[in-house]
């Protein structure tokens, strides 16, 4: 007799929570960009006549609502992901005007407000990677993934492909389920693959270029040494504005200086893995790719308030960076299995 369901049990998984999640994120940080662009090259407009102002932020809470509503109201997985990316927008106008709401002048331009962007989307981005490392799900969970695929179907039909992951799915689950799942199926229309879209061969293409950077030993070569140099030189700069005076008219120069803490750190990080590297390949670039993320994960943070959103470049720089060094820990790991 199987056991009784707790009526306070914990509500299913979702299989493409992390897929989900990533179109949030996208969506959100490119909503942040484009309306920071056009609010700079249309001379920050004012919509709204006398006295009054209408925000961004409303239109954020509008869509924001939309995402949700899709979600609510909708069934399957296209539901799911037009609702991310509508919520992921919403909360890109919402967060854009956060200076506005921790100051007491609504000061759009305060500073910091760009590192409290960077640092939500920041969080985000982690609590995604962590979802899609750790997402191990039960047999029940498996099962109601697997219906809920089967549901998403029965209106637009499914591909040989994701009935094969269906299946897949409540494999090891029971005979009783497996037989049930697999008579459901049979009642769900068939559908053809659909036509390959037109960005799909640039995708390939780009993916293609970017193992080929990966791989080639000169380009690891120059991250290792941009890995290594780049702190000293945040440093020097520092120094030198200290000792021409510069510094104490930095409006931020609270951030100047948590920005060279997070540089002297990753430089003994840097320099450490330098020296590693000779002899054990695996801890050099382990060291890199943790220099890269205290960077990412600590230094930009306060690089955002000094810069603002022009610290967006050095943050594509950085991501690259993490790309490389990841891709050569990951390919000197499999080379010697018993160091990871």
């Amino acid at each position: 007799m199987p056991a009784r369901p707790s009526r306070w049990s914990r509500p299913p998984r979702v299989l493409e929570a992390p897929s989900y999640l990533q179109a949030f994120v996208l969506s959100g940080v490119v909503t942040v960009l484009v309306t920071r662009a056009y609010l700079q090259a249309a001379g920050y407009p004012r919509l709204g006549g006398g006295g009054l102002h209408i925000a961004h932020v409303l239109w954020g809470g509008l869509l924001m609502t939309a995402g949700l509503g899709a979600a609510l109201v909708f069934l399957g997985s296209a539901a799911r992901i037009i609702g991310a990316i509508l919520g992921g927008m919403g909360f890109g106008l919402f967060i854009d005007e956060v200076g506005k709401f921790v100051t007491a002048g609504t000061d759009y331009f305060y500073a910091p407000a760009a590192s409290i962007i960077y640092v939500a989307f920041a969080l985000l981005v982690v609590i995604t990677q962590a979802i899609r490392g750790r997402t191990r799900l039960t047999g029940a969970e498996r099962t109601a993934n697997a219906l809920y695929t089967v549901v998403g179907g029965l209106t637009t039909g499914l591909t040989a492909r994701r009935r094969a992951a269906v299946l897949r799915l409540v494999r090891g689950c029971g005979p009783d389920i497996e037989e049930a799942v697999a008579r459901l199926l049979d009642a769900v229309p068939r559908r053809e693959p659909p036509a390959p879209r037109f960005w799909q061969p640039w995708f390939i293409r780009a993916r293609r270029a970017v193992i080929w950077v990966t791989t080639h030993r000169w380009v690891v070569s120059l991250v290792v040494l941009y890995v290594v140099g780049e702190p000293f030189v945040v440093v020097l700069r520092v120094v030198l504005a200290a000792i021409s005076g510069q510094l104490p008219d930095q409006r931020e120069w609270g951030a100047v200086l948590w920005v060279s803490v997070s540089a002297l750190i990753t430089a003994v990080l840097s320099i450490r893995g330098a020296l590693l590297l000779p002899r054990d390949q695996v801890r050099a670039f382990r060291l890199f790719k943790l220099a890269l993320l205290v960077d990412l994960l600590f230094g930009q943070i306060f690089s955002f308030t000094v810069n603002q959103f022009g610290a967006v470049f050095a943050l594509g720089v950085d991501l690259f960076l993490l790309g490389v060094v990841t891709a050569e820990y990951r390919r000197l790991c499999r080379r010697e299995p018993s160091s990871g």
